[in-house]
């Protein structure tokens, strides 16, 4: 990568760190989605899966038109990268994304517990992704730079999105393990909504001019 000056590099910096995250989620995703079985969170992982692929690329060509190298991480194999600082990176970032999908696919004593332990690894993901493109976001703008900062805000809107679904999916699913792995006399009853009485209303008494 050719020397830049010192706001493009470190805005370079910070896009190869989401450029990262995206790639090792992009794994971590397709290890979650071979285990989903809860049919809105599988149809949820598929399209925030093909979200992560996006996400990737419009880093990437980011990354370039700045004059930066995309830290290129092709998983398994092996990456293609110039300099030692950005192949220790990419090496530190295939390692957690090789090292995530086989111990997501043994994750927890049932099915539901697998699909919980994976969403709250997703909720974690998210959280550091929205981190990373909130810095990208205000180092864009006091560089004055309009194109990073557009990229950065439309894919924090996604990342966004994404916690929140996963705000409300989690709760399901800790319920879910509740009723498979815990025995009913051990469980609270669910609430029910308040009954309305069942005593008919009395009649209003008949005003005097019309009692016969």
């Amino acid at each position: 990568m050719a020397d830049l000056p010192a706001g493009k590099s470190k805005l370079v910096q910070y896009l190869n760190e989401a450029y990262g995250l995206e790639r090792r989620l992009e794994t971590a995703l397709q290890a979650h989605l071979a285990l989903a079985t809860r049919t809105a969170y599988k149809q949820r992982l598929r399209s925030h899966l093909a979200e992560t692929k996006r996400h990737a690329r419009e880093v990437a060509k980011r990354i370039k038109q700045l004059g930066g190298t995309a830290e290129t991480i092709d998983l398994p194999g092996p990456d293609t990268l110039a300099g030692v600082a950005q192949t220790a990176v990419a090496g530190a970032q295939r390692a957690a994304a090789l090292a995530q999908g086989p111990l997501h696919a043994l994750r927890g004593t049932g099915e539901e517990e697998k699909q919980l332990k994976n969403a709250k690894t997703e909720y974690a993901s998210e959280a550091e992704e929205i981190a990373t493109y909130a810095a990208i976001l205000t180092l864009a703008e006091e560089l004055g730079d309009r194109d990073s900062a557009r990229l950065a805000r439309a894919i924090l809107r996604e990342e966004e999105r994404m916690r929140a679904f996963l705000e409300k999916e989690i709760p399901r699913m800790v319920r879910a393990v509740a009723r498979a792995e815990v025995p009913s006399d051990q469980r609270a009853r669910p609430k029910r909504a308040p009954r309305r009485s069942s005593r008919s209303r009395t009649p209003r008494s008949k005003p005097a001019s019309a009692r016969g």
